[in-house]
C-alpha cells in the first residue's frame, strides 16, 4: 500500500523543463482532469470517427486523426488545410469539451501565454509504429497565439527542432499527462515524433493519443 501511495503522489505531482525561450514542458499537468478528457475523445470519436487521412501525395497518415472545434485540421490530395465541416460525414466538426478548453487555456497561461483561445483541436491516436515527421504548424491564419499539445496513454519521444528543417531537434521524452506548449519566437520550429514503440498504459491500453489545440481561425 506503501509503494502504490508513493506511486499515486509521484503521477499527480507536476513540473516544467525549459526546452527553449517560449517553449516548455509541463509535466503531468493533464492528469488530474484524465477522467473527463478521456471521456470526451469517446464522445468526439463516436461523432466523428478517427481515420488514416491521405497526404498530397497520396500517402496514409500512419497517425489516425479527429477534430473538435470550429475547425478541423485535413489532408488529401488537395493539400494541408483546415475544414468547418468534417468531410467524411459533411457535418460539422463536434463543439470542444469544456475541459479540453479550460485545460489548453491554463496550460498556455502556465507557459506565459494569457488568453489563448483554441477554436481547433486536432486528435492523433497513434499505435505502435505510428510516427509524425518533422514539419511547422504553419496553416494556421496568424501565428500570435501558441500551439498546446497534450500526451495521453503510452510514452513517446517527441522531436523539437530549430526554425530550418535541417536544425537538429532535441529529443524530448513525454508520457501520459504532459503537455507541450511553444508560441512567440518558438511557434515555427519543427517538430514530430519518433516511431511508437510498444507499451501499455493502465487506462488506454496499447495506444498514445495526442491533442494539440490552435488557434485557427
Amino acid at each position: 500500500m506503501t509503494s502504490d501511495l508513493f506511486a499515486d503522489e509521484e503521477q499527480n505531482r507536476t513540473w516544467r523543463d525549459e526546452l527553449c525561450p517560449d517553449a516548455v514542458v509541463l509535466r503531468h499537468f493533464a492528469v488530474a482532469e484524465q477522467t473527463a478528457i478521456l471521456a470526451a475523445i469517446r464522445d468526439i470519436s463516436d461523432a466523428a470517427p478517427f481515420r488514416h487521412m491521405l497526404t498530397p501525395g497520396g500517402y496514409s497518415m500512419s497517425v489516425a486523426m479527429t477534430n473538435c472545434g470550429a475547425h478541423g485540421w485535413v489532408t488529401d490530395r488537395l493539400g494541408y488545410r483546415y475544414a468547418t465541416l468534417d468531410p467524411q460525414s459533411g457535418k460539422p466538426w463536434p463543439p470542444m469539451p469544456a475541459v479540453f478548453r479550460a485545460l489548453a487555456r491554463d496550460a498556455a497561461a502556465s507557459a506565459g501565454f494569457e488568453d489563448f483561445e483554441p477554436d481547433a483541436c486536432l486528435i492523433n491516436r497513434y499505435a505502435p509504429g505510428a510516427r509524425l515527421s518533422l514539419h511547422q504548424d504553419k496553416n494556421e491564419r496568424d501565428f500570435a497565439a501558441p500551439i498546446v499539445s497534450v500526451s495521453l496513454g503510452i510514452p513517446a519521444v517527441f522531436l523539437f527542432g530549430g526554425l530550418q528543417r535541417r536544425d537538429k531537434p532535441l529529443r524530448v521524452p513525454l508520457t501520459h499527462g504532459d503537455v507541450v506548449v511553444w508560441g512567440g519566437a518558438a511557434r515555427l520550429r519543427y517538430h514530430g515524433v519518433l516511431p511508437l514503440k510498444e507499451g501499455v498504459h493502465p487506462l488506454l491500453g496499447g495506444q498514445r493519443i495526442n491533442l494539440t489545440f490552435r488557434k485557427a481561425g
